[in-house]
């Protein structure tokens, strides 16, 4: 099938893949500019997570049964104009409501734009198809945001203004080319009627596991590798190749979600996350966190740029009819990490310390999981 109808749906998640982790190079920038620390700058990030956790559920029902191309375009517009208040705000308040603004387009966007492709696309292309969307926030890590940390150096605020061109762009697109999507008409309390499942609520608890436990390193990477590393090239070099990992477990995790079933998949992901955390909080306590530090923090990217297609096809097939507000609720859960992060941070843990907290969160999440994908 052609995927065209969906490139700019890809260019809208690239622009907040870009936003999404561009910020994590940029807090001792960011904090110095702001005049606050660097755990307050981080809370940026957090404002932007907690205020998609509140919102996303509440948007995603109240627009569940509307037309899809314009819940897009309209949460996309306002995603934009959060990331323009965040670029010139003079003090670390409206830049912290920026974000906020940021977030109430960027949790309804991430939803509406999974919901459309799950609606779009035949079920046996469902994982290539989220795979090639999906693939925007991945190529945004590898390519995007070593621009925006490159742009970052000279002044923090540009690669705000980045995200608001590209985002610019990916809507007049989506105005333009994208096909208009209704889904089937069905009361609101028959598409709310899936989140009694028991099932589907475990299954949206490992998404939280999975997302908060890459968020609460990823947000802070910086940090934690810049003794190793403290050379800004180096760190853009760094997270450019975490972009091309996570590029990588998007592509292939696709194509196995088809091949397979996600539930198998998503069990080889999450061990091997968890393996590799522990691998990193051994080599951080070993005091060797140069070589091993990029090994664990590439691994990561990986696994976690590969876990987000088998588990959002795995929560689609629950609910088909109730995507939006499914992937609301998904998409609440995608960066506590960031605000567990700064409160490990701001209660006296080292950056290091949050590799064994990252490993703790996908111990629980595993076992959840396991209990979950047994036969009801």
């Amino acid at each position: 099938m052609s995927y065209r109808p969906l490139l700019w749906l890809a260019v809208a998640t690239f622009s907040t893949g870009i936003d999404g982790y561009v910020l994590a190079g940029l807090l001792p920038a960011i904090a110095g500019d702001l005049h606050v620390s660097e755990a307050l700058a981080g809370q940026l990030m957090s404002a932007f997570a907690l205020t998609s956790a509140l919102a996303a559920p509440l948007l995603g029902t109240v627009t569940s049964r509307w037309e899809q191309r314009s819940t897009i375009a309209l949460s996309l517009g306002v995603f934009v104009l959060g990331n323009l208040i965040v670029g010139i705000a003079p003090s670390y308040p409206i830049a912290l409501g920026g974000r906020v603004v940021a977030a109430l387009g960027g949790c309804l966007l991430n939803a509406a734009v999974t919901g459309y492709v799950i609606a779009w696309t035949p079920i046996r292309h469902r994982g290539k198809a989220l795979s090639f969307v999906l693939g925007g926030w991945m190529t945004a890590t590898a390519l995007g945001v070593p621009v925006g940390l490159a742009l970052g150096q000279s002044n923090w605020r540009f690669p705000m203004i980045l995200v608001s061109v590209v985002g610019t762009i990916a809507l007049a697109g989506i105005l333009l080319k994208l096909p208009r999507l209704h889904l089937p008409a069905r009361t609101l309390a028959a598409r709310l009627r899936p989140l009694a499942q028991p099932r589907l609520l475990a299954g949206l608890l490992v998404t939280t596991g999975i997302l908060c436990s890459s968020y609460t390193c990823f947000t802070y990477a910086t940090l934690i590798l810049r003794p190793a590393f403290p050379a800004e090239w180096m760190i853009i070099v760094i997270m450019f190749g975490y972009g091309l990992a996570s590029m990588l477990g998007n592509a292939v995790t696709g194509r196995l979600a088809d091949r397979f079933t996600p539930l198998p998949v998503l069990t080889v992901i999450l061990t091997a996350l968890l393996l590799n955390s522990l691998f990193g909080v051994l080599a951080s306590t070993s005091g060797v966190l140069g070589v091993a530090g990029l090994v664990w923090f590439f691994a990561a990217g990986i696994g976690n740029g590969g876990a987000a297609v088998p588990q959002q096809a795995r929560l689609a097939a629950l609910a088909p009819d109730s995507a939006p507000i499914v992937m609301a609720l998904n998409g609440s859960a995608i960066s506590l990490g960031s605000a567990l992060g700064g409160a490990s941070l701001a209660a006296g843990s080292s950056p290091y310390g949050l590799l064994t907290v990252a490993a703790i969160i996908l111990a629980i999440t595993l076992v959840l999981h396991q209990v979950v994908a047994k036969p009801s």
